[in-house]
């Protein structure tokens, strides 16, 4: 068949990026802290701004400490080595980002990485128990990780008491939890609570600035100060020492005071596009967001996900596939209601041309 693309594609029509957040330029206000940030040695004295994006996420989270990162792939990383010896166990859920797209971690920690069955993105409390019951005598489990919202299962959002479950246990076996919280901002957005909330049911917390936050990269990971003095040694070993930061914290600094608060405007944008593919009546099925990703099921299109990802970006709108069945699409703050409407058009199109065909 030959495929007529729509007239998104016309000269004048830039791409519509809905591959990740982590597409997102700095604002201007980003631009000016950076430009006039106190900087310093993070390898030596310490750099102030890093220190204050440091303490600032840390009382934001309610935690004693924080340290900066380039990445949050290293932020858990180095909660991981802080936190388990080589040889222990720790407990992950089976589509979780950390088994999925950081298998290094087990590479570089020396730890068990054990899968822990899961439903939308939520560790099975009695799978925790039965493995905690039945490995006690074989292998030393140090740590258990969620993560919230759970990029894998398009977004979703971990509740509350699921989550103080979860703590419950692990402190009845003496164990930690350390939550993946690369999106808990808009995971406090979607539970209308602050982000302390969440952050309260972990011992340690990574978090992105470079997603939907829209600073240019860095994470911090937070926890008890003793913790945290660890991984600082841990990121030292790993070469995360990045002498003059401050460059890239003061937009962390923009990040988390100001940025955090428009992410219900990703979400909302994200819950357009799926009402307009669902409500359209073709093969295509959209995921109910309850954040900012909005996965697309086109298994009954007679198309792959790849084959779309071709498709959709002839027509001018960028994607990326899940799995050969499952298309991800990701809103942020520059996407506009205009971008989704035009986005859903292209879906559509292509979509009634494959009933057509």
């Amino acid at each position: 068949m030959v495929v007529q693309h729509p007239a998104a594609i016309e000269p004048g029509n830039e791409a519509i990026d809905l591959r990740s957040d982590t597409v997102t330029k700095p604002t201007e206000a980003m631009y000016e802290r950076m430009r006039s940030a106190p900087l310093g040695d993070d390898g030596l004295d310490g750099d102030p701004t890093a220190l204050e994006l440091e303490r600032r996420t840390a009382d934001l989270l309610g935690k004693e400490a924080g340290v900066f990162v380039p990445t949050c792939t290293m932020a858990n990383l180095i909660a991981v080595l802080a936190q388990a010896q080589r040889a222990d166990q720790i407990l992950v859920g089976d589509n979780a980002h950390m088994l999925r797209m950081e298998r290094g971690n087990a590479i570089f920690t020396g730890v068990c990485i054990r899968a822990v069955p899961t439903f939308r993105g939520a560790v099975d409390r009695d799978a925790v128990a039965e493995i905690l019951t039945v490995d006690r005598s074989r292998i030393a489990t140090s740590l258990i990780c969620l993560e919230t919202s759970h990029n894998a299962a398009g977004g979703t959002v971990l509740t509350l008491p699921h989550m103080e479950a979860i703590r419950a246990l692990a402190a009845e076996y003496g164990i930690r939890v350390h939550l993946d919280g690369a999106r808990i901002f808009n995971a406090a957005v979607a539970l209308d609570v602050a982000p302390e909330r969440i952050a309260s049911h972990a011992d340690t917390v990574a978090i992105c600035l470079s997603k939907g936050l829209s600073a240019p990269a860095g994470a911090v990971l937070v926890g008890p100060a003793e913790t945290i003095r660890r991984a600082r040694q841990m990121r030292k070993l790993l070469g995360g020492t990045q002498r003059q930061i401050g460059v890239l914290a003061a937009a962390g600094i923009e990040a988390i005071e100001v940025m955090r608060h428009r992410l219900g405007e990703d979400h909302a944008r994200a819950a357009r596009l799926s009402e307009a593919l669902n409500r359209a009546g073709t093969t295509l099925a959209a995921s109910t967001p309850e954040t900012n990703i909005v996965q697309v099921d086109v298994s009954k299109t007679g198309r792959t996900s790849f084959e779309w990802v071709d498709a959709l970006t002839a027509g001018g709108v960028l994607t990326r596939t899940v799995d050969p069945a499952l298309l991800r699409c990701v809103t942020h703050r520059h996407i506009t209601d205009a971008d989704i409407d035009r986005a859903a058009g292209v879906f559509l199109t292509l979509a009634g041309q494959e009933q057509h065909a």
